[in-house]
C-alpha cells in the first residue's frame, strides 16, 4: 500500500489499479456474491462507502468487455482463491458474461418530466455505448427500428422495456444470459419525495424494476446498490426474487467501508500511526449487522491524503438535504431526541428498514430508519421483546438502542442546526446568546424578533398551519440552536420535571463562578384572556414561580441570586421577552 497514492473520488476500478490509487481489497465480495447464487440483490449502504467502486469492480471482473484485462485481479484475493487440489478457483470465470452497468447518481431533478428525461439519457447512453449490436445482422427490421427510437426524451412505455430489450439482444448476440448492475438506485427518489412527485415515479420505476429485474428471461444475475431500502410495495412490487441487504444485515458486512484493521494497517503505512485513537474518535461507528467497527472510507482517505489534518470530510460531501429538512421540521418527538443526541446520549425506537417515503412527515420511527440506513446514526443494542410491555409493544417486537455514529456526524448536526438560524448574514444568531449571558433584555428582543420572522416558516410543515401555531414548532428548534452555541458552557434541557410542572428550557452553568443559571418559559398569547404581549410575558413567569421551576436548581446549591427567568411570549410572528 505504500506504492498507492491516496486519491480521492475514483469510481472506476480499471483506473484506481492502473494508475496505482490507495486501494484496499474488496474483491472477496465477488466470491461471496457469486457463492450466494441469489438472482437478485439489493445492498444499501450510506453514501461514500464504496457502492460505485465494487459495481465497478465487479463489471471489470465479469464483463466480457474485460476478458483480456485479468491482470487488474493480479495479487488479490479473487484472483488467489484456490480449490484444494491447487487449480485457481475463480480465474476462468473472469471476462465471460455480457454485463449492464447502470447508475442513477446523477438522475437530480425537480420535476418528474425533469427526472424522466434524465432516466432516458441513461438508457439512450447504454445503446450507444452498444450500438454494435445494431449493425451485426441481430436485429430484424422491427428491432432496428426499436432500437433508433431509444434516445433522451423518448416515451415511458419504450424506456421501462429498454433495459430488458438490450439484455436480449447481448444474449443473442454473446450465448450468455446478462448480469446488470443498477448502481445508486434511489437517488431519484430521494428527489422525487424532496420536490413532491412522489406517485408518479413510484409507477415508472415499479414498471421499470418488474421488466428488468422480474420478469428478464436474459437475466443471469441482478445486483443493485443504493442509501435507502424504498418498500417493496413502492417499487419492486412482486419481485419474490430479491434478496435485500441492509446495515442490520451481515451478509456483506465487511466489504462495504473499511475495518479497523485496515484503517490501522493503512495508517501506519502512511506513517499516521499515533493518529489511531483519535481516527477512531472521529470517523469509527458504523455498524453493518454483528460487525462493528467500520470506518468511512472517504474520510480515512481524506485524512491520509491531508497528511493527518481532522475534518468532517464525510458530511461535507453533498447529500444531506433530506435529514436536513427531515430534522428542521420535524415534530416535537424529532427535535427533543435530537437534544439527548446532541449531548451524547442515546434512545430506543422501532426501526422498518423498508423506508416508506410517504411515512417520513408523520412518523417518528420512519424518521430515525432513514437516519440509520445513511449512516447518520448507529445501532448501540438490539432487543427483541418477549412478552408483551405496556406502552411499548408487543412480543417478537425488535427495539434499537440508538446514538449518533461518531464525532464527525455530531459537528454535522451541529453545524446543521446553527444553518437553520444562520441563514440569513444580517440575523447572526450568537449576538442573541451574547446578550442572553449579560442579561441585555433589549438585545435579546431585538435579535429574538429578527431570528423568530427569519425561522417560523422554517419549521413549519403543514401548510395550514397558523401563526399561533409557529411558535410550538419554533420552539425546539430554538432549544437545538442554544445547545449548539452553548453545549460547552451550560447543560442544556427542555421540557423536564422541576417543581410541580415541566419547565420549557433549563440552562445550568459548568463553571458556576462565571455564569447564572436560566430558566426560559415559552407562551402564546391568548388574545381572550391576555390583553398584550406584556401581560402574556407576565403569565409565563407567574408559571416559574408558581410551579417553583427553580426547585432542581435550588436544591443544587444555586442561591435565587444566580438563577435568571425569561418568558417569551410569541404572538404570531413577534415576540417579547421579559
Amino acid at each position: 500500500m505504500n506504492e498507492n497514492r491516496a486519491g480521492l473520488g475514483y469510481q472506476d476500478f480499471e483506473e484506481v489499479r492502473e494508475k496505482h490509487i490507495f486501494y484496499i481489497d474488496k474483491t472477496d465480495f465477488i466470491r461471496e456474491w457469486w457463492e450466494n447464487a441469489d438472482k437478485v440483490t439489493l445492498i444499501t449502504r450510506p453514501r461514500r462507502f464504496g457502492k460505485t467502486l465494487n459495481m465497478s469492480m465487479t463489471e471489470c471482473f465479469f464483463s466480457n468487455k474485460y476478458a483480456d484485462k485479468g491482470d487488474l485481479f493480479e495479487g488479490l484475493s479473487i484472483w488467489e482463491e484456490k480449490f484444494p487440489d491447487g487449480e485457481y478457483k475463480y480465474r476462468k470465470l473472469q471476462g465471460t458474461f455480457p454485463v449492464i452497468f447502470l447508475s442513477f447518481a446523477n438522475v437530480k431533478a425537480t420535476s418528474y418530466e425533469e427526472m424522466v428525461f434524465k432516466i432516458t439519457q441513461v438508457i439512450a447512453d447504454l445503446y450507444n455505448e452498444n450500438d454494435y449490436l445494431s449493425s451485426m445482422n441481430l436485429l430484424n427490421e422491427n428491432e432496428q427500428e426499436y432500437y433508433q427510437s431509444i434516445k433522451p426524451g423518448m416515451d415511458t412505455k419504450l424506456a421501462t422495456n429498454a433495459i430488458y430489450l438490450m439484455a436480449g439482444f447481448m444474449q443473442r448476440c454473446y450465448g450468455e444470459k446478462v448480469i446488470i448492475i443498477l448502481d445508486e438506485y434511489d437517488t431519484p427518489m430521494q428527489d422525487a419525495w424532496i420536490s413532491g412527485y412522489w406517485d408518479e415515479t413510484t409507477s415508472f420505476f415499479s414498471s421499470l424494476f418488474n421488466s428488468t429485474f422480474k420478469t428478464n428471461k436474459y437475466l443471469e444475475r441482478g445486483l443493485i446498490t443504493g442509501i435507502t431500502r424504498v418498500a417493496k410495495e413502492s417499487i419492486f412490487t412482486g419481485m419474490n426474487n430479491l434478496d435485500v441487504i441492509t446495515t442490520t444485515s451481515d451478509e456483506y458486512a465487511t466489504f462495504f467501508g473499511f475495518t479497523e484493521e485496515e484503517v490501522f494497517i493503512a495508517l501506519e503505512d502512511a506513517g499516521l500511526g499515533e493518529h489511531k485513537d483519535k481516527v477512531k474518535k472521529w470517523y469509527d461507528g458504523f455498524t453493518f449487522g454483528t460487525h462493528t467497527d467500520i470506518y468511512n472510507p472517504w474520510s480515512i482517505v481524506s485524512f491520509i491524503k491531508k497528511k493527518g489534518k481532522y475534518d468532517t470530510y464525510w458530511s461535507n460531501t453533498s447529500g444531506n438535504g433530506l435529514v436536513n429538512q427531515l430534522i428542521q421540521k420535524g415534530n416535537q418527538d424529532i427535535k427533543q431526541t435530537m437534544e439527548y443526541l446532541l449531548q451524547g446520549k442515546s434512545f430506543e425506537a422501532e426501526i422498518d428498514e423498508k423506508i416508506v417515503f410517504d411515512q417520513l412527515n408523520g412518523s417518528t420511527d420512519a424518521v430515525w430508519s432513514l437516519l440509520l440506513a445513511t449512516g447518520y446514526l448507529k445501532v448501540l443494542n438490539v432487543r427483541t421483546l418477549d412478552m408483551d410491555e405496556e406502552g411499548v409493544g408487543e412480543e417478537g417486537d425488535t427495539w434499537y438502542t440508538l446514538t449518533v455514529t461518531n464525532l464527525e456526524v455530531k459537528k454535522m448536526f451541529r453545524r446543521m442546526v446553527r444553518g437553520w438560524f444562520g441563514g440569513n448574514a444580517e440575523i447572526p444568531y450568537n449576538n442573541f446568546i451574547k446578550a442572553l449571558l449579560i442579561n441585555d433584555i433589549d438585545g435579546m428582543n431585538e435579535f429574538m424578533n429578527k431570528i423568530a420572522l427569519h425561522s417560523f416558516s422554517s419549521f413549519d410543515i403543514a401548510k395550514n398551519v397558523s401563526d399561533d401555531d409557529a411558535p410550538e414548532r419554533f420552539y425546539h428548534g430554538f432549544v437545538l440552536g442554544l445547545m449548539v452555541e452553548l453545549s460547552g458552557r451550560f447543560e442544556i434541557t427542555s421540557n423536564r420535571e422541576s417543581g410541580f410542572g415541566r419547565y420549557d428550557v433549563m440552562l445550568v452553568p459548568l463553571n458556576r463562578e462565571r455564569d447564572c443559571a436560566y430558566i426560559i418559559e415559552f407562551k402564546v398569547h391568548k388574545p381572550s384572556k391576555e390583553k398584550d404581549l406584556m401581560q402574556t410575558v407576565a403569565n409565563a413567569l407567574s408559571q416559574i414561580e408558581e410551579k417553583l421551576y427553580d426547585a432542581k436548581l435550588i436544591a443544587d446549591g444555586f442561591s435565587p441570586q444566580q438563577i435568571r427567568k425569561y418568558g417569551f411570549a410569541f404572538k404570531g410572528k413577534e415576540c417579547l421577552i421579559g
